[in-house]
């Protein structure tokens, strides 16, 4: 929580946590875009101010170094940088959010499976 930046350059991520508690503590990740890093790490558009951290595509130095130069870049510049903290704490990985999901798939089996049992099978 008293990082500024978090780096997490993982070959394979299926779904990864560190990236998640680093964004809710507003500490800004650099990762590789692969499996859960690349579904919860937007990248930072400073046109647009859209985005909550920086991605590279390649394990390899020179793409990582990229990243860390965009973030870098970010850092220095003030109004960038609260904007990246704000968008970054503003993510809800939370379990009360993965909850309605499912509470509302199961709603909905459940209604097709009614609808199923009374005939409607088209």
């Amino acid at each position: 929580a008293g990082a500024d930046l978090f780096l997490m350059p993982s070959h394979y991520e299926p779904c990864g946590l560190n990236q998640m508690y680093a964004l809710r503590y507003g500490t800004l990740p650099i990762v590789r875009r692969t499996g859960g890093l690349a579904d919860t790490v937007k990248e930072w558009n400073p046109a647009t101010g859209e985005g909550n951290g920086f991605l590279f595509e390649r394990a390899d130095p020179e793409d990582l170094l990229g990243a860390a130069t965009r973030a870098l870049a970010a850092w220095r510049d003030p109004k960038a940088r609260r904007r990246l903290i704000a968008n970054a704490m503003a993510e809800d990985h939370s379990w009360a959010k993965s909850a309605v999901g499912y509470r509302d798939l199961y709603v909905d089996a459940q209604e097709n499976w009614l609808r199923w049992r009374k005939g409607d099978r088209g």
